[in-house]
Parts: structure tokens; sequence; C-alpha cells
């Protein structure tokens, strides 16, 4: 998984993206059509709070007992006929899946899926003489024009249809493709449609792992999942150990506020629950490989553990005022926006990733849509002490923001002092006012804050100052009214 390794690469990835209008367009009217979606749906719900309340405590009491659920999972799942595969990390998980299919084809379908992102199953399959195919429409989007997914639920959110347009017409040779929806889907569907009538293996991720029954979840939009679970002889599944659920009946809770949450839903189109191998119905071997991958490390870390309980829905993306400006290749991760922002530097054990809790305004829209009530900025907060406590040089910053803490402390205890500061304040900024009327640039440390945005100028009087003469020359008219 690509990360970033330095406190200064999402501002510098920021950057180029925040003067692509075209991208932030994009990402901006995509996102509101989630959000509406989403707003009208979970309003329906008068009942919203509680399933939100069931949801945390679901995943709460999984991440307490999960080493027991994920046991029971083994169990279960082998009884009915599919095997189990346990993965310490990302290349033995790309081996045990290359393995299983290298004899069988030369190609592979798949299924969205952010757990084989994350571990670049895709290259490490091209890299062993397999081709992968993405059959959901935005994967396929990604895929061709050799891009990487910006969001979570929706990969090619950055890409509007026009630009799709032209990359079909180019990869498929389709120089009569409109820009409609519908034609767009339908180049897609003939595109696809050999692959999965002549491909033997298919390789899918898991919304959710039943412990009970051993069996996997699997919720869509469009009808290729489908295709991939009951076509192919093979099927080989990829999930984080954390996609376990300790009962069939839990299913209940997570199915009414995941589609809610991620597209605005109340029901996925498709949703897909299967259990080992059924002779004559599906396919004929299941596999299933139980991805670590430093998740264990997470939960270790009784401060952060909660971000192991994610759905992976996105609402927290669609919501996030910093994901909304720069969209998701900023944060140089499979996982963007808030969640991603606290997931990625811990998958990467703190080493990696550093500048990602930063970008955050702590505002705490995350939270109020997260639909199993993952506090986000307070992870953010702890992540960011452990990155102080790890960077020396980062204390020392600190160190001096905490003394400039103190002296406004002293500044702002006086009236007279503060009236001073703002005098000399007001006097100082006129070497830094533009021609634009803002202030531009700040010198040293102060320069941080004006690399990516203007600064509004000090006002020519405090508010103070303002009410202080409007009250003068009220009583002065008084006066002269009576005398």
């Amino acid at each position: 998984m690509a990360a970033p390794n330095s406190a200064a690469d999402f501002p510098s990835a920021a950057l180029p993206l925040l003067r692509n209008v075209q991208l932030r367009d994009n990402v901006r009217h995509a996102t509101d059509v989630i959000q509406r979606k989403r707003s009208r749906v979970v309003g329906e719900m008068p009942d919203w709070e509680m399933l939100r309340d069931s949801a945390q405590r679901i995943r709460e009491h999984t991440m307490e007992y999960l080493a027991d659920y994920l046991e029971q999972f083994e169990q279960n799942c082998t009884a009915a006929g599919g095997q189990v595969h346990w993965a310490r990390n990302a290349e033995e998980a790309n081996r045990i899946v290359i393995k299983l299919a290298q004899n069988a084809t030369a190609s592979v379908i798949k299924i969205k899926s952010m757990t084989t992102e994350e571990i670049g199953l895709n290259r490490a399959l091209e890299a062993a003489g397999i081709q992968p195919v993405e059959t959901d429409l935005a994967e396929l989007i990604v895929q061709q024009s050799h891009d990487r997914p910006s969001h979570i639920v929706v990969p090619a959110l950055h890409i509007n249809r026009h630009q799709v347009r032209d990359l079909f017409a180019r990869t498929m040779n389709l120089t009569q493709l409109t820009d409609r929806a519908e034609d767009l889907t339908e180049a897609a569907r003939a595109y696809l449609r050999q692959k999965f009538l002549q491909t033997p293996v298919a390789i899918s991720g898991a919304n959710f792992l039943v412990a009970e029954t051993g069996g996997v979840c699997i919720v869509e939009s469009e009808g290729n999942g489908r295709m991939c679970l009951t076509l192919p002889r093979t099927l080989i599944a990829i999930a984080g150990i954390d996609k376990v659920v300790p009962r069939f009946r839990d299913l209940e809770v997570m199915l009414q506020i995941l589609p809610r949450s991620a597209t605005g839903e109340r029901m996925n189109p498709y949703n897909s629950i299967w259990t080992g191998v059924h002779p004559g119905d599906g396919p004929q071997e299941f596999h299933i490989v139980l991805l670590d991958n430093r998740r264990t490390e997470i939960l270790r870390d009784a401060d952060a553990r909660e971000t192991l309980h994610c759905i992976r829905c996105g609402a927290c993306q669609n919501a996030c005022p910093v994901y909304l400006q720069t969209g998701g290749h900023a944060y140089n991760s499979v996982y963007a926006g808030p969640i991603g922002a606290i997931l990625t530097p811990q998958l990467a054990l703190m080493r990696e990733g550093q500048s990602l809790p930063y970008a955050s305004s702590l505002c705490g829209a995350c939270y109020e849509v997260c639909p199993v009530k993952i506090n986000i900025p307070e992870v953010l907060i702890h992540l960011r002490g452990r990155i102080v406590q790890q960077q020396p040089q980062l204390q020392r910053t600190f160190g001096l923001e905490a003394i400039a803490m103190r002296f406004a402390q002293w500044l702002f205890l006086s009236e007279a002092r503060l009236r001073l500061a703002q005098w000399i304040g007001r006097m100082a900024q006129k070497l830094f006012i533009g021609n634009s009327g803002w202030i531009e640039k700040l010198p040293g440390m102060l320069g941080g804050w004006t690399r990516t945005r203007d600064l509004r100028p000090m006002p020519p009087q405090s508010f103070r100052a303002w009410f202080e003469k409007r009250s003068e020359s009220s009583t002065v008219r008084n006066q002269g009214k009576y005398e």
C-alpha cells in the first residue's frame, strides 16, 4: 500500500489538486449528490440513532473477542466446504492468491475490493502473468485509465462522464460512443460479458464475515458481483480480520446502515451471502484469505482500536471539508479522507503517512455521519500525539507553539496589552498585504498558513473600539437633545 512517508507529503500532494478546478468540481458534484440522497433516506428512519448505537456495540463487542470469532468463522466455513487461509501481511496474501489461481487460468475477474487494493493484488497478479479484470464499473474506469481510486465506495468519483466517454472510446475502440450514462454502462456490459462467461476464477472482497455460520456477505449495486459469485468454478475471497460479525442476525443492523451511509440507498440492489460450496450450485471451490496486515497492532492500541470498527461506507469522506477540496489522491493511499487519515499511518506502524492525521480541521463532521460512531477526531488527536513523541523536530516545533500560546494568554489577560498588539499588527501587516488586498505571504513559521491560503488583514478598528466610538456618539447626541 502506497502511503506518505514525511510530514510534508499531504500538503505537497494537495497543492496541485487544489488548483485542478475540474477535479474539484467533479468531487464536489459527486459528494453533494451522495450527501443529499443519504440525508433523505436517513431522515426516513426514526430509529437511526438507535441503529448507530447498536452497530457501535456490535463492533466494540466483536473487537473485544475478535480471536474467538475468527476461530469460530474458520471452523464453520471449513465445515461448509470452504478453505480458510491466514495471511500475516500483503506479501503472504498475494502469494496465496497467485498459487490458487496460477494453475487454473491466465486471467481472473474481480469484484471491487479495497482490501485487494491495500495489498496491491493487481500488480502482483500481473507480475505472475495473470491478468486481473475489474468488473465494477468505477474500478474498470480506474483500471483502464491507469489511475488510482479516490474514494472507498466510488473509486472513479473524480472523473466525470465526459472523461469516461473519451476513455472508453479510446480503450474499447467505440468511436460513436456518447456520454449518456446508459450508453457508457452498455459499453462496459458488452466488454465484460465474455469475461464473465469464460473466466474460471473470480476474486472478491467481503463486506462481512459471519462467525456463527461461516458465511460471507457482499453487497453491491451493479450485478457484476453476483456474476462473479455464481459463474466461475473457483472463488477466492480476501477479507481483513476486522470484517467479522458474531451472528447472522447482526446483518439486520449492518445491512440497514451500510447502504444508507454509502450510496444513499435503502437497500443495495444485490445482497449476496454464501457459505462454503454446494454441489451443482455456484463455485465448486471456495477459498477465503483472512488478512491481518498489522490490524492486530491497531487492536492493541486501546485509544485507536475503534479504527477497526469501520465498515467502509465512505460517509466520512463525503462529509469532510478537507476531502471535498482535495479529493482522494492527495492522501497517497488506498484509504482516503478521514478514515484514511487514521487507518493509513496505523497500517504502516506510524512509520509512514505521518502527515495524514494533520489533514483535518477536527470539525467532527466525520463522527456525525459515521454509522458505527467512530470518533475519528479523537483518534486523530491521539495519533498526532504519537507522531510528536516519535519525532524530536516536531517536539521542538510544538514547544515553540506552546510558548506562543502562553504569550497569547499573557496578551489576552490585559486590555492595554491587547490594544497595543492590535496597533502593532495593523502597522506591521502593511508590509505583507498584496494587490488583492489580502495577506498572501507571511515570513518564517507563519508562512505555513499562507502557503496554501490567503489571510484577511486586520480591520482598521476592533469591534470594541467601534462600539466605544458608537456609544460616545450616541451619548453626545442624547445630551444635545435634552439641553
